[in-house]
């Protein structure tokens, strides 16, 4: 098929790839500008942008296709379908309704859950034990529109980072299967009971807060890693940790209660196993411990 592709982060690299290993015909890519990342603020390309351009494929990085040149430019590319991965921009009617087919977005969420900006990090901090990947039939609404095709997995005690590849790999190998006979995944409604929003998460969310339980805590700690990181502080210096065990003791929440860094929490206590300091690699907490010492007793805010 004639296709455009619109993807942003890590997660829509492996649709493109699959894509493009069926054989369709990816006329444009379209991606968000590149940003300024890491500590030079060097303007970098999105991942998206980076593969497109390793495989010879043209790329276009429009701030809004809210203007009637970028529409003009999308319709005269006569696609048969656009396909969507965390793009990001907002696409209007007339972009939506461009391509012979529509356009087709690969959502990492079980619709109606989770429809939004962050499906995976919300669907691991509510403790939901499954989620999975769609393909919908985009409409104007967010996440509103029919879904063609569904693979649903467990959540276990994976990472957003473990978990985000994953649905995106499943999410690819379901696009290639929609788009191999369009008429064999009609679209089906999704039901109007069970809708939540994956809010965009917010910074304030990523300090620890250790008043709720440890099973909460640690989804906290899972839900942020890689990025942003959750985090306590120690002697005005932050401490993201990226992994940790629950431990069935008990003490006053925010306490350390041991030498091994155990801390106490609203019900049972963490203990973080991977953590890092700023502006160093992370370690094991052990190893963090022979070169700073955070007794037991210390009270986290």
């Amino acid at each position: 098929m004639r296709l455009a592709f619109m993807g942003t982060p890590e997660f829509a690299v492996p649709t493109l790839d699959a894509l493009v290993a069926a054989g369709h015909d990816v006329v444009a890519v379209y991606t968000q500008p590149p940003r300024p990342a890491n500590r030079g603020k060097k303007l970098t390309p999105s991942a998206v942008q980076q593969r497109a351009e390793e495989l010879g494929l043209s790329v276009r990085c429009p701030l809004s296709l809210r203007q009637a040149e970028a529409q003009a430019d999308f319709a005269a590319l006569s696609v048969d379908v656009a396909i969507v991965a965390a793009y990001g921009l907002i696409l209007p009617p007339a972009v939506l309704e461009a391509p012979k087919h529509g356009c087709l977005n690969v959502h990492g969420s079980l619709l109606p859950r989770w429809r939004g900006a962050a499906p995976v990090q919300r669907s691991i901090l509510a403790g939901d034990a499954t989620t999975g990947v769609m393909v919908m039939q985009m409409e104007a609404g967010l996440d509103t529109g029919p879904v063609r095709a569904t693979t649903e997995i467990e959540i276990g005690h994976k990472t957003t980072g473990v978990l985000t590849m994953e649905l995106a790999e499943l999410g690819a190998e379901l696009m290639v299967r929609v788009l191999t006979d369009l008429g064999a995944f009609p679209c089906a409604a999704q039901p109007d009971e069970g809708v939540t929003y994956a809010a965009k998460i917010d910074k304030a969310e990523t300090k620890l807060d250790f008043s709720q339980s440890a099973e909460a805590v640690e989804r906290q700690i899972r839900a942020f890693n890689p990025a942003p990181g959750a985090w306590f502080a120690f002697e005005g210096e932050r401490y993201r940790v990226l992994a940790a065990d629950i431990i069935a003791t008990h003490g006053a929440a925010g306490q350390i209660i041991d030498d091994q860094l155990t801390i106490a929490c609203g019900v049972h206590a963490i203990r973080p196993t991977l953590i890092q300091r700023a502006g160093k690699p992370a370690m094991p907490t052990a190893d963090l411990l022979r070169g700073k010492a955070i007794p037991a007793g210390t009270i986290l805010s």
